[in-house]
């Protein structure tokens, strides 16, 4: 029985993008029109709920949730989504938050400037080329080298 149910949970979880506290997301979910069942082929609304992820919580698996606050008309709205379930249709990760903590809690009675988090910033390393390996320096006794003269240059170095 525990084999069956495990099985279940599996084929249910979702591919998500890695969602840390302190990102903004937008979650869209879907909603049934006019709170009525619908017919078997159609499909409800899909509402979009942005904000900051505030808690994770239950980890990884079927029943992990993530609790997500948003400021609507001057009013702080929280809602707790359960990650993997069939009415959540996507999560978009907009901006990851820098953060030091696992819950966010304090941002609920954060006001003006202590209530914005900074962004993460990736450092990004553009190489137009390959980077060349050092080139080996010569020892200091050897015979190419007896009379203290520098090594010869290669054909590329003279073109370069």
């Amino acid at each position: 029985m525990a084999k069956l149910l495990e099985q279940f949970n599996k084929s249910q979880l979702k591919k998500l993008p890695e969602i840390t506290t302190g990102d903004i997301i937008k979650v869209h979910q879907k909603v049934k029109e006019g709170g009525k069942d619908l017919p078997a082929g159609r499909q409800g609304k899909i509402q979009i709920f942005e904000g900051l992820v505030i808690a994770k919580k239950h980890g990884k698996g079927i029943s992990a949730t993530i609790t997500v606050r948003k400021i609507a008309g001057g009013v702080g709205v929280e809602r707790i989504f359960p990650i993997h379930s069939p009415l959540i249709d996507k999560i978009e990760v907009l901006r990851h938050g820098k953060t030091r903590r696992a819950k966010l809690y304090y941002l609920r009675t954060a006001k003006g400037k202590k209530s914005k988090l900074k962004n993460k910033e990736f450092a990004e390393v553009i190489a137009d080329e390959p980077e060349e390996s050092p080139a080996e320096e010569p020892a200091e006794n050897s015979e190419d080298n007896q009379a203290g003269e520098m090594p010869a240059e290669t054909e590329q170095e003279k073109t370069e």
